[in-house]
């Protein structure tokens, strides 16, 4: 069975080491680049399944290859950094990032949110595969409103009749809110149907992809995403 590759991206040389042997120990592939240039020559050369990215780098920092990388690819992506406010975590949830932890982390926790995060992209990546899915539009499940298709078999979205660019995980919840309208779902129920029960990360995450889906579907239409306060969403039909 081939290896899955993680590019770890970090200027810390010992920090980098480490990462990587706890990542070869649970038989995963490794590449290490200590700045921002090498990181994006890496990204194209190695074709990683995951990227570790640190946060503070010489040059360009991980905000920036981040924000460089969801350009082109939708390729998950771990944040690392010693900042652990809130800001911080949102700002690189809300650029692209799938997950961030904060250092000094521990080895077992690293370990399970890699793990945990290529099991939910794998997953996605079967089902397209199962379901023989191509480009062609309005294939398999969707749900339609007014100006807006959302098709969870070959995860696209279709928006005043233009393709929408959607990270997997915002398609996900748009679909699944979308597909069961005007119920109302807390944040904790999100998290654990979309992100599974073993995701470490808190409610907040929930938030970020939210306000991303608000900012991409404008809201002047018959449906909306309805935030009912002091519980949490739901896809509002009227």
């Amino acid at each position: 069975m081939e290896k899955q590759k993680i590019l770890i991206v970090d200027d810390d040389e010992n920090i980098a080491e480490l990462i990587s042997l706890y990542l070869n120990k649970e038989c995963y592939e490794t590449q290490i680049a200590s700045d921002g240039e090498t990181a994006l020559q890496s990204f194209v050369s190695f074709s990683p399944d995951l990227i570790l990215l640190d946060v503070m780098l010489p040059g360009m920092d991980g905000y920036q290859i981040c924000t460089e990388i969801r350009k082109n690819s939708n390729v998950p992506i771990i944040m690392l950094s010693a900042k652990g406010e809130v800001f911080d975590k949102v700002l690189g949830l809300k650029i692209g990032a799938d997950d961030y932890i904060v250092k000094p982390f521990d080895s077992n926790e690293l370990v399970a949110r890699v793990g945990a995060l290529l099991r939910r992209c794998n997953s996605n990546e079967e089902t397209r595969s199962k379901h023989n899915i191509t480009n062609a539009d309005h294939i398999g499940t969707f749900v339609e409103y007014d100006n807006l298709v959302v098709n969870i078999s070959n995860y696209t979205v279709t928006f005043e009749g233009n393709n929408l660019e959607m990270p997997p995980k915002e398609l996900e919840l748009l679909y699944f809110l979308a597909s069961r309208p005007n119920q109302v779902f807390t944040r904790e129920q999100l998290l654990d149907k979309l992100w599974g029960y073993e995701y470490v990360g808190d409610t907040r995450t929930v938030d970020v992809h939210i306000k991303r889906l608000r900012e991409k579907l404008t809201d002047k239409y018959n449906w909306s995403i309805f935030t009912v306060w002091g519980i949490g969403y739901k896809f509002e039909v009227k």
